[in-house]
């Protein structure tokens, strides 16, 4: 990975990459490099994604429409170790904080849609099998087994009510995980 050869102080992601995403590749930079700082620079949004990219430990979340105009404000923002959201995904981040401060209960429906929403993990399987790989490949790119790599195949499918793999690359291009 070129993060830990030349160990910058920001590093610039797209989400849709293809093999490891960009939230795969955001966690291992994080984990390797704490002091380096992710902006999220992606053509997608969702409060999902959003979620997903904080979680993974991205510090700035930018839309490429936002980009001529805040790209500069965001690597500012950064290199004064402040975070930087275009104002839908501050807003999920603020509503995210409030909710876990106030112990907001969810409702039944939201309760339902966090119980089928992907894990990070599940999200990367989905976009390597959308992509084509086998479970052997899977299994090589994230350095897990290929009955492990089948298991959340088959787990995630479960879980998302969908029955053949055709249906999990149309779920993987809706949500955005890949590029039509």
């Amino acid at each position: 990975m070129l993060a830990t050869q030349h160990r910058p102080d920001i590093v610039v992601m797209d989400i849709s990459m293809p093999g490891l995403n960009g939230l795969g590749a955001t966690r291992k930079i994080r984990k390797m490099l704490p002091k380096t700082q992710v902006l999220v620079l992606s053509s997608h949004y969702s409060d999902q994604l959003v979620r997903e990219a904080v979680n993974a430990g991205a510090r700035a979340y930018l839309l490429k429409s936002d980009a001529c105009r805040d790209f500069l404000s965001a690597v500012e923002a950064l290199i004064d170790n402040r975070s930087f959201f275009t104002s839908g995904a501050a807003q999920v981040v603020i509503d995210e904080v409030w909710n876990r401060r106030s112990g907001t209960e969810l409702s039944e429906t939201q309760a339902s849609l966090k119980r089928r929403s992907l894990s990070a993990r599940e999200r990367e399987i989905v976009q390597l099998v959308a992509e084509g790989r086998t479970s052997k490949e899977v299994a090589a790119v994230l350095g897990i087994s290929a009955k492990t790599a089948e298991t959340h195949r088959a787990n995630i499918m479960r879980k998302l009510e969908i029955h053949s793999v055709s249906d999990l690359v149309r779920y993987a291009v809706k949500n955005n995980m890949i590029e039509p």
